[in-house]
């Protein structure tokens, strides 16, 4: 997410937010997904491969489109953004809409990739560890969706370069996926989790990523819209 939402038009942002949303869910998941033909499956190299992969493309598309439309690329940040009113109400269902669009967009995609190659992680699919419950996902879900909007938040308000923008929310996930990855996916964001799910028909504790991340950004927007801002640097 980041600043400049002033100034352009409604579809231009949405299609923008659907674009963004889509490179994150096929950038992102598909590092997951070649892991174990790379053979780095639950190894610390394969980890910060992923790690670096959903950072990287999240600062990207901050930079490249955050002026534009914000570059929430996120249903639960664009939440925690309305919650702060820093995003307008009125763009809150419309973002929420084609973020959803560019999580299934990228979900089909992964499908037409690598589906004909065989595929062991459901196209990516955020997944509990075994040793994980639903609600322990969900508090780490909610935990790590709280850190990440606020993260957002700072950056949209208290930060001008774009480029310090996307190192720190870009770093911030990078961060959250190393220490909350192996316990859940990492997922964050209900686009992410929900396109690979409908394109490879796994819906395993689905749940867990939408009400978790909800939960989280609604604390994190609403926290931070009792803070008075600073003066941005």
């Amino acid at each position: 997410m980041a600043n400049g939402l002033v100034g352009t038009d409604l579809a231009k942002r949405c299609i923008l937010e659907l674009l963004g949303t889509y490179a994150l869910v096929v950038a992102g998941p598909s590092s997951v997904i070649l892991l174990p033909m790379l053979l780095l499956s639950h190894t610390t190299e394969g980890l910060i491969l992923v790690a670096l992969t959903f950072g990287g493309t999240v600062a990207a598309v901050i930079i490249l489109v955050g002026e534009h439309s914000g570059a929430v690329i996120n249903p639960a940040l664009a939440l925690a953004a309305a919650s702060a009113r820093l995003l307008r109400r009125d763009l809150l269902v419309p973002y929420i809409l084609f973020q959803t669009a560019g999580g299934i967009l990228g979900g089909l995609t992964l499908g037409l990739i690598f589906h004909p190659l065989g595929d062991s992680t459901n196209l990516g699919s955020t997944e509990l560890a075994v040793s994980i419950s639903p609600i322990a996902g969900i508090v780490l879900e909610a935990l790590g969706t709280f850190i990440l909007a606020v993260s957002a938040m700072v950056a949209t308000s208290r930060i001008r370069r774009a480029e310090l923008q996307a190192l720190m929310v870009g770093g911030t996930l990078a961060i959250l996926i190393i220490l909350i990855g192996p316990l859940t996916g990492a997922g964050f964001n209900p686009a992410r989790s929900f396109g690979p799910a409908l394109a490879s028909d796994y819906f395993s504790n689905f749940y867990v990523y939408v009400i978790g991340p909800v939960m989280g950004a609604l604390f994190a927007g609403l926290l931070f819209r009792q803070i008075p801002p600073p003066r941005r640097s």
